[in-house]
């Protein structure tokens, strides 16, 4: 199976984990050797929160549905944060901020 491929089922996975979007959706990159698939991925998550229970999601899902859809092991997956989202700003910016 082509590592692109496999890049999407990951990325799809990554999705179903995260509790809600926070940002861009997760980008997985994908090296596959014979049977076996070393995945990267990249997320955007909110802070404050559990950054590792995140990770710690992403990582089984990702690993359990490459392993189901693809048939192939998943010995690592390696979680890239590529940025945070503050919730006290995004809650704020719908705010009407005009000045009196």
């Amino acid at each position: 199976m082509a590592d692109g491929v496999v890049a999407k089922i990951a990325g799809q996975a990554a999705r179903e984990a995260l509790p809600a979007p926070s940002g861009a959706p997760p980008h997985a990159t994908v090296t596959v050797h014979h049977d076996i698939a070393r995945v990267r991925v990249s997320l955007e998550l909110d802070y404050p929160s559990d950054l590792a229970a995140q990770c710690a999601a992403v990582r089984q899902r990702v690993t359990l549905r490459v392993e189901e859809c693809a048939e192939m092991s998943v010995p690592e997956v390696d979680i890239d944060i590529e940025h945070l989202h503050s919730t006290q700003t995004r809650l704020g910016a719908g705010r009407d901020r005009r000045l009196r």
